[in-house]
């Protein structure tokens, strides 16, 4: 956990707010870059938006899962903790998105 809070603090901005994730303060990249992405959409859509919810989390779940399952070198026990969520409830995505 350490080594991913020293990455995260090396590339994210100096005036960057931080997130409480498990008690540690990580840098709020992540959060941000969805933010400027909605923020940017929601304009490009100029009021006329709708199912966003679904469409960010359509986006966003494929390559979350590809990268963690890459990372944990298709391991599925060790991504699914990696994740936070159950193996069969990861198995069950995986097959969504013909991973």
């Amino acid at each position: 956990m350490q080594n991913i809070e020293n990455r995260y603090a090396m590339t994210a901005a100096p005036d960057s707010h931080r997130a409480e994730t498990n008690g540690s303060a990580l840098p709020s990249a992540l959060r941000d870059s969805v933010a400027r992405a909605v923020r940017r959409y929601l304009q490009d859509m100029d009021g006329e938006a709708s199912g966003l919810y679904d469409l960010v989390l359509g986006e966003v779940e494929n390559p979350l899962l590809r990268e963690v399952m890459q990372w944990a070198g298709g391991n599925q026990s060790r991504a699914a903790v990696a994740l936070g969520i159950n193996r069969a409830t990861l198995r069950k995505k995986l097959a969504e998105h013909d991973i």
